[in-house]
């Protein structure tokens, strides 16, 4: 059987018509190291990008790492091949800015460093150390390998105080050359949560407010994006949430029995080895 027809017309038409991508990026396009750094590009990866810039479709590559400003992590792809403009990465700090702003809220507090801070001062608002106990409208947990106590205390008390928690990422791990690598967000999040009881709000992939932001980001409807991504967790149920194309590859976190293990409206339209395997199936090869 050939790779075409190995996959549902309907989803192939679709991805064929697709306005615009979002992709994911470890263990779709690039794997990484434990410490998140040293990234190579997967296979495919460099051709579909560069395939989608040739045919003028728009993308965007969406990571759940806050370990540096969507600057820096354009700058390091950039440096191993990928042709990217200057606004194609986006992380949940950027999907945090969007949202805070069209809330209004103003005054946020961060468990995170300078890849979580950026986005949000460049979108106006402030900024607040987890130092005491302050008063602001809501607390940001991202990447922060550097927790302590005292920013525990202070988020806690922000809770206490009314402010909403939110987490860029509720994932246990994500994709490296070494393996599985345990995020920082979840467990920090789990200890605010058992303290305060306060409900944790996902502002990352998988929630609908990060899809939306791509969407707004490239001008399209979600009813019009592809998403590509490697986890049966993140990727595809944004996607289905928003009404996308649900794309998932092999090369990460995700495996066979990973996808086919979801309830039918939860499984992905498409499962390919890897992005080169997408390539060949978006131009249309058999």
């Amino acid at each position: 059987m050939t790779a075409a027809h190995a996959h549902s017309r309907a989803a192939l038409t679709r991805l064929r018509a697709s306005r615009a991508f979002v992709l994911d990026l470890d263990g779709t396009l690039v794997l990484g190291d434990s410490s998140n750094h040293g990234q190579t590009p997967l296979p495919g990866a460099l051709e579909f990008t560069r395939t989608l810039s040739e045919r003028g479709v728009p993308f965007v590559l969406f990571t759940n790492g806050t370990a540096r400003t969507p600057q820096q992590y354009l700058e390091r792809l950039r440096d191993i091949g990928f042709g990217l403009s200057d606004d194609a990465v986006l992380t949940p700090a950027t999907s945090a800015a969007d949202y805070f702003q069209r809330r209004g809220y103003g005054r946020i507090l961060l468990l995170g460093g300078e890849g979580l801070a950026t986005p949000l001062r460049d979108a106006g608002l402030e900024v607040i150390a987890p130092v005491g106990a302050p008063q602001v409208d809501a607390v940001l947990v991202g990447w922060f390998r550097e927790f302590t106590m005292p920013a525990l205390e202070a988020a806690c008390h922000a809770a206490w105080n009314g402010a909403k928690v939110f987490s860029c990422s509720q994932s246990l791990y994500f994709a490296t050359a070494q393996g599985k690598t345990l995020g920082t967000s979840r467990a920090i999040s789990a200890m605010i949560k058992d303290l305060t009881g306060a409900r944790i709000h996902i502002i990352g992939k998988p929630s609908l407010a990060a899809l939306r932001c791509a969407a707004r980001h490239l001008g399209v409807r979600t009813e019009e994006l592809t998403v590509v991504g490697d986890d049966a967790t993140l990727e595809i149920p944004m996607a289905r949430s928003g009404g996308s194309l649900a794309v998932a590859v092999r090369t990460g976190l995700g495996a066979d029995n990973s996808f086919a293990a979801l309830p039918p409206k939860q499984r992905p339209h498409l499962v390919v080895h890897d992005v080169r395997e997408l390539l060949s199936l978006y131009k249309g090869r058999s």
